[in-house]
């Protein structure tokens, strides 16, 4: 069983799985370094505003601010809690927005422009946030009030640098690695493990495989003869194919019904209950008389369900006569009593009219031709199943008033290899009633049919022909098709048996038609 090569279901399982957890542990270290440095601008912008409201409540800063000296005094105290807090910086602003502290001593004095100070000046305090040229940071605005809260009289601004997320990820950057690491380590494994149980369950098979082998177990299950039918544990039908749907008359999807509403006289749920088989059991369904097997399906020794196997028992015991030959020697046999009876009465009716001479004379020719066509085949044909095959066939050709020529150059003395002397009687049996059939009902000149039987250097060439309606070219290749026949359903196994035996011989089948002017089929068997 070929199958495309692909990744196998271990090492996709392998793949998907240590994807997942390294995009899953990936995406979750983001939103963890995203919390983070949410939750940590939040705690500095609460420090930086603890910091400005301390200093915004400070006598000297209050009294100092919008004197032209005053930064003499706001300068020292600001720096001084700058580096004691370890914040970036501290700026105290006028109500014109003059500096009167800062880092840089020669931005003192100068106009503070950062754009989100307005609401500051008209006495709220709130955090911000700003990017600078250090980078990013968050700045706490606290108005300076004086005479018990009622007058504004500047503004302090402390600003704290935050650390930007390739910063906290570059801090953070072993955990991370180490958190990836154990997560691919176990994701790997869990999935090694996983691949193994699926595969075990699929009895080592991969997906692409399991596919092609039940497209071939349903062209399989179709393709058989006999009606399948099989249930669950529930009694439902689980499976159909369509020679049950054939012999049941049903065509509708009855996947998933009750058994009892397609078949209600089943006996498959008693053997799914009981777990003993039925073998060769009759019953009707649909008006035909079945022969069916009943199975109890088992798996790990539980019962799961149940499935049937049924034929036709009709069809069966025709199939069953055509192949054997049964059908063939009754028919000899009621041929040959039926003219023995003729004669007799013929005898009879003379001997009554006293006509002692022509009793003698009709009995003397009808010994003599049986005599002689009996003498012929015993003595040209060695195999008594195929000599007794030709007398049965020359009897029913006279019973059927077709004229059966039997070349007396016919000759067999042994049989060719791989070819018994059943297989020659199916072979040249069915050759005969096939000519016979086709010339019954024609005139008389045309009810004719030849047969010769005779051994060369190459083989036995078999010869029969016939002066029937012959055959239609279109029809030429299908006539050794099984069930292909031209003479109604049930039929069209003779020639498909002929076609097998000879094939199996390593045999040549040659066939000669014109429509209306008969057939003649030869066949060539090697030694």
């Amino acid at each position: 069983m070929k199958v495309k090569k692909n990744l196998s279901i271990q090492t996709q399982i392998i793949l998907l799985a240590s994807g997942l957890v390294f995009l899953s542990i990936l995406i979750g270290g983001v939103f963890l370094v995203e919390n983070f440095s949410a939750q940590l601008e939040k705690e500095l912008g609460s420090k930086a505003l603890a910091i400005a409201r301390t200093l915004a409540q400070l006598e000297e800063i209050q009294q100092a601010v919008g004197r032209p000296d005053g930064w003499k005094t706001i300068q020292p105290i600001a720096e001084k809690t700058r580096l004691a807090t370890n914040v970036e910086y501290i700026v105290v602003l006028d109500m014109n927005k003059i500096r009167y502290s800062h880092p840089l001593q020669n931005r003192i004095g100068t106009r503070f422009s950062g754009g989100d100070e307005d609401p500051a000046f008209a006495e709220h305090e709130y955090i911000s946030r700003a990017e600078g040229v250090l980078g990013p940071s968050v700045r706490a605005f606290v108005p300076i009030m004086t005479d018990e809260g009622t007058k504004q009289v500047g503004v302090v601004v402390v600003g704290i640098l935050t650390p930007t997320i390739s910063k906290l990820v570059h801090g953070m950057r072993f955990q991370l690695y180490l958190s990836l690491l154990a997560g691919l380590i176990v994701g790997i494994i869990g999935s090694v493990i996983l691949a193994r149980n699926i595969k075990r369950a699929m009895f080592n098979m991969e997906p692409a495989e399991i596919a092609q082998l039940l497209e071939e177990r349903v062209a399989v299950f179709q393709s058989i003869g006999e009606g399948i039918i099989a249930i669950d544990r529930e009694n439902k039908i689980t499976i159909i194919n369509d020679e049950a749907r054939r012999i049941i008359g049903i065509y509708d999807d009855v996947v998933g019904k009750h058994i009892y509403e397609v078949i209600p006289n089943s006996r498959l749920p008693e053997v799914a209950a009981t777990g003993v088989a039925e073998y060769q059991q009759e019953m009707i369904i649909n008006n035909i008389n079945i022969l069916a097997n009943r199975i109890p399906i088992r798996v790990k020794n539980e019962i799961v369900g149940a499935v049937a196997t049924f034929q036709d028992k009709t069809e069966v015991r025709e199939m069953a006569e055509e192949l054997t030959g049964v059908k063939k020697f009754i028919e000899a046999l009621r041929v040959q009593n039926h003219e023995h009876l003729n004669k007799l009465h013929t005898i009879a009716g003379l001997i009554q009219l006293k006509q002692y001479e022509k009793v003698l004379d009709y009995i003397y020719s009808i010994t003599e031709e049986q005599q002689e066509i009996t003498g012929f085949i015993t003595k040209s044909i060695k195999d008594y199943s195929i000599a007794g095959l030709l007398l049965g066939k020359y009897s029913r050709a006279k019973e059927m008033k077709v004229e059966l020529d039997l070349d007396k150059i016919s000759k067999l003395t042994r049989l060719p290899g791989g070819v018994d002397s059943g297989a020659m009687v199916m072979i040249l049996g069915n050759l005969l009633e096939n000519a016979m059939e086709a010339v019954t009902g024609l005139e008389a000149g045309r009810r004719y049919v030849y047969c010769l039987l005779k051994e060369a250097e190459e083989g036995v060439r078999i010869v029969v022909a016939d002066r029937g309606p012959g055959i239609k070219p279109e029809l030429k290749d299908r006539i050794f098709m099984t069930g292909f026949s031209t003479k109604g359903n049930k039929r069209g196994y003779g020639l498909a048996l002929v076609k097998k035996y000879v094939s199996a011989a390593s045999g040549t089948i040659n066939i000669e038609s014109e429509v209306g002017a008969g057939t003649k089929i030869e066949i060539l068997l090697p030694w």
